[in-house]
Parts: structure tokens; sequence; C-alpha cells
């Protein structure tokens, strides 16, 4: 995917994204900023006024600005942001400016104001009511962000694309999901996504709803409907989960799993196999070829919920994580 805001958003709730801390927020909590979905008019008037659906600060009276630290569910090189000041007219921050920061292990929010920040996004103009949407040019690793308003006011959510580059000591202890994009999978080409970003097929923990999955079109031809995922890393899968949680009137009829080498061959993971709707589906596999992408089509179409693919990096996979580690830590 050539379109960085097509890139997983690293910041968002559901991926492990949290808000950890900002120096005021008066009118509206910072945990709104990283919540999935699109922000919501209120109309309700509370006793600090009127209510918004994201992170509003008092209106300044002396020089500075605003700002909120989040915590990226997963580590990354960022690619794009969004400044959406969805519903905020009046109020909304005329410039805003991103720094990122790489700041390991679970570090609590008072450790991270003396972190070495960097400039991601230079301060920038902001529309009202708008999704105000930046490229970013790539830069080190990062494991937080601060975002800054100029001078003050209000943001319904911060979206942070880019590219997850997960800690490779964290696929040592085990068996690891190879496509998960905590753990550096990410989705390479997708026939159809009119219902549900294929993002979410391999996101973390259990989808909770049908939105929370990948589904297309209903399909009026001859064809099928599938989608790509390159792996963490080179590897051996040996075990795949093919989730239809939730589906139930809109499942696949079948699906099979098909990977492709370091060299471009194609191995058969999993023939072509019925699948049931709202059920969680395990297969074992033979684990005997080294993959680095699978392709996972549907027949002839239908939602599925999450797609796992369990198994271990070969010593070249391995590596190869080392270096992208290294490559974008910042020096």
């Amino acid at each position: 995917m050539s379109d960085p805001f097509d890139l997983p958003d690293l910041a968002v709730r559901t991926q492990g994204g949290a808000v950890v801390a900002a120096n005021d927020e008066f009118f509206a909590g910072k945990e709104a900023l990283v919540l999935p979905g699109p922000a919501r008019a209120r109309d309700d008037f509370g006793a600090r006024g009127k209510e918004y659906d994201g992170w509003e600060t008092r209106r300044r009276r002396e020089p500075g600005h605003d700002e909120a630290v989040v915590r990226l569910g997963m580590p990354g090189v960022v690619r794009a942001v969004v400044v959406d000041t969805a519903f905020f007219l009046g109020n909304y921050p005329p410039r805003a400016s991103l720094e990122g920061a790489a700041v390991e292990g679970h570090p609590p929010a008072s450790a991270l104001a003396g972190a070495d920040w960097v400039p991601l996004l230079p301060l920038s103009d902001l529309a009202g009511g708008t999704a105000n949407r930046f490229a970013v040019e790539p830069g080190p690793r990062v494991t937080h962000v601060r975002l800054s308003i100029h001078p003050d006011g209000g943001v319904a959510r911060l979206r942070v694309h880019g590219e997850v580059v997960p800690d490779p000591r964290l696929l040592d202890a085990g068996p690891c999901d190879l496509a998960a994009l905590e753990n550096g999978g990410r989705v390479t080409g997708v026939s159809n996504a009119f219902y549900g970003s294929p993002h979410q097929l391999i996101g973390r923990g259990e989808a909770r709803s049908m939105g929370e999955g990948w589904e297309n079109a209903r399909r009026r031809d001859d064809g099928n409907d599938w989608v790509d995922v390159a792996l963490a890393c080179e590897g051996t899968v040996t075990l795949a989960e093919l989730d239809t949680s939730w589906f139930l009137g809109n499942a696949p009829g079948a699906a099979s799993l098909t990977g492709r080498t370091a060299d471009g061959a194609e191995v058969e993971l999993l023939p072509r196999t019925p699948m049931q709707p709202d059920t969680r589906h395990r297969f074992v596999l033979p684990g005997d070829a080294a993959v680095t992408s699978v392709r996972m089509d549907v027949f002839p179409d239908g939602g599925m919920a999450r797609l796992r693919l369990w198994g271990r990096p070969t010593g070249a996979g391995r590596a190869a994580l080392q270096q992208r580690w290294e490559a974008t830590a910042r020096r």
C-alpha cells in the first residue's frame, strides 16, 4: 500500500494506544483522542459548557501552548498524521505540531518529559471541522508521540499512520503470530474492503462486533475475494486461525491459504476448506516451508473477523528483523 494514510494507525486505542498525559483537559478529556471511529456530534451542555467528543483545553490567557502525550500501541516509523478537528469550529487550534520519542519498556508519564523528542510534523496550520492530513517524512522508530496545539483549543481525534517496527526480542520467546500487526505483519493487497478495513483482520485481540473485522461487498461475478498479508518476517507457519465470529449470514462459504517463499514460489498451506458462520476455525499446518507472505482467499466473498498465523521466524527472518530494528533506531 503506497498511500501512507492507508497504513495502520499506530496510536488507536483498539491496538493498545493510550493518551498518558496532557497539561490541560478542562472542557474534554484527553482519552478521546485515540478512540476508534469518527467523532460524534454532542448537543449536551455540562457544568463546564458544551460537551465535545474529543480533547479540549481552556482558553489560554498566558503565553505558551497545550500538549498531550500518546503512547503508541504499536511502536514504529510514522508516515502520516491526521489531526481531526471534527465539530470544533469556533474553538479549534489554529496550528499544531507533533514530536516523537523512543522510550522502551513501560515508563510512567513523569518519565517522558525529559525524553529525547524529535520533530515529526512541524508547526502546521489547521482548519476547523476538518480531518487535517499531513504526510510525514520517515524518521526514527518511536514509541510515543507528543501533540502540541498552539495556543489552545479542541482536537477530536489524532491518527498516527505508520509502519510497525516491533522489538525483535518479543518474537524469540516461542511461537508467535507472524501475521499480527503488532508483530510487524501488514496487509499489502486486498480485493475489496467495502465494509471493513483489512488491517482489522490482523489486529489486536478478539473482534467485539462484525464492524471490527474485514468484510467485502457482495460479489456478483464468478471470482472470489482475497487479502495478501506480508508476515513480520520469513517464518514457518504451523497453526492457522480463521475466525468468522459475528459473521452469521455473511461468512465465506470456504477459504484457503497460500504462502509465498522468498524466491516467489507459491506453497499451499491450507487447501480450499468449508467455513462455518460465527466460528473460530483452527488448523494445524505442516510447517515444512518457510514463507514471507500469505494470501487468504475467501469463496466467493464474505467477512472474516481475524486471521492468525502462528509459527516461528527462520534464522534469516530473525536477522532481517534485527536489521530493521537497528536501522530505524535513532543514532
